[in-house]
Formats: structure tokens, C-alpha cells, sequence
């Protein structure tokens, strides 16, 4: 049914859970798998006006963000090969991340995205936003949503 599923993962244990179950389907499947880690730039400042980071910690903290995606990725991407199955470890840097993972879908011709959902409410999910509902909105592909 599926041939390839995407699987964005930031590393939390709630995306662990939703990654293996999403391992599990590509499994049954027969699919291949891409893992996908979205790594946010550092913001300049959070307020016009306000003092940043310098350059030098800025650097230090996306290449300490990149590693750890990477990390995180390659880390599903040695559970689908130990399935058996066919995976790639995808990392992007966006601020974007609903609009990333739903563009590495489309790039890596996946036709499902398997993702997890922290179950925000009220005044969080105003604040924080949800990715996954903003995928769940813009997204052309079925998407199955775990918590």
C-alpha cells in the first residue's frame, strides 16, 4: 500500500514512540523509510533591539543542534536497516518545520508521513503552535498522527 513513509523525529521520547510504530508499518509494508530531523536556525534576537548571542556561540549552538539531528536520524535510520528495510537520514534547517517536512515528503516521494503529536492545549498550543497540525492542514499526503 505504502512505499516509502516519512518520519520526522525531533528526538523526544513521545517522537521515539511514533517512530517505531511508524517503523513497524514500513515493516508490514515492505517500505522504504526516511527519517527526518528539522534543525531550527538560531534566532538573532528574540526582540527587535535585544542583545543576541555573539557569532562564535551562535556557531557552536546550530552545529551542536546539527549534530544532534544527525545523531538522531542516523539512529532511525539503523533501526529500518535492521528491519530490513531500505532507510535514508534526512536533516534540513528551517524555521519552518510543517512546511519542511511536508516539502521533504514531496522531495523524497513518500506517500505517507507518520508523526507524533504532543497533545497541546490552551494557552501551550497558542503560544507553541503545532506542527503537526499544520502539516495534518497542508499537507497533500495522508498523514497518521501519534501520541
Amino acid at each position: 500500500m505504502y512505499q516509502r513513509i516519512l518520519i520526522p523525529t525531533d528526538g523526544s521520547k513521545l517522537s521515539h514512540k511514533a517512530a517505531q510504530t511508524g517503523l513497524e508499518l514500513a515493516e508490514l509494508m515492505g517500505a522504504d523509510v526516511v527519517a527526518l530531523n528539522v534543525v531550527p536556525k538560531y534566532p538573532v534576537s528574540y526582540f527587535e533591539g535585544s542583545v543576541s548571542a555573539g557569532a562564535q556561540e551562535t556557531q557552536r549552538l546550530e552545529k551542536l543542534w546539527a549534530e544532534k539531528a544527525e545523531a538522531v536520524v542516523a539512529e532511525l535510520k539503523g533501526q529500518a536497516e535492521a528491519k530490513g528495510l531500505k532507510a535514508k537520514a534526512v536533516t534540513m534547517r528551517s524555521d519552518l518545520v510543517a512546511e519542511s517536512i511536508i516539502a521533504a515528503a514531496k522531495k523524497h516521494k513518500c506517500d505517507l508521513i507518520v508523526m507524533a503529536s504532543h497533545g497541546r492545549k490552551g494557552l501551550k498550543r497558542l503560544l507553541l503552535g503545532s506542527e503537526t497540525t499544520n502539516v495534518l492542514t497542508h499537507s497533500p499526503l495522508p498523514v497518521l498522527v501519534l501520541r
